[in-house]
């Protein structure tokens, strides 16, 4: 029973520190933080599974676990797309620098050749 109450309150933890978006100069920090706390989370479970443990969902400890879980997911996904958006307008940002900086590196010269493909 004890260690179904440490694995509820990482999981609360971790919620509770999901419930924020994390702010541009201190995203480091809000994802090791996530590590950290999805880290001792799954280490407490897998001691849990070792000791046989079962999810009874007619107990109101294992219930709260499963939804916490189930917003534990959620979260996580939601973080996950807000970086994976951060990363693609970074991608877009330097390729945009790249054609500022040499506009022409895209164009096929042919050195004033005319290829006829008419046969």
């Amino acid at each position: 029973m004890e260690m179904i109450k440490q694995v509820l309150q990482t999981s609360a933890k971790l919620y509770q520190h999901l419930t924020n978006l994390p702010i541009e100069e201190q995203r480091d920090e809000y994802i090791e933080k996530i590590h950290l706390l999805l880290d001792e989370r799954g280490l407490l479970i897998e001691e849990m599974q070792k000791g046989g443990f079962q999810v009874d969902l007619e107990n109101k400890s294992h219930k709260m676990l499963v939804e916490l879980d189930k917003g534990i997911r959620e979260r996580l996904n939601k973080v996950m797309k807000l970086i994976q958006e951060d990363l693609k307008d970074l991608q877009n940002a330097k390729r945009n620098e790249q054609q500022y900086r040499n506009p022409y590196a895209s164009v096929q010269v042919m050195d004033g050749r005319y290829f006829d493909n008419k046969k």
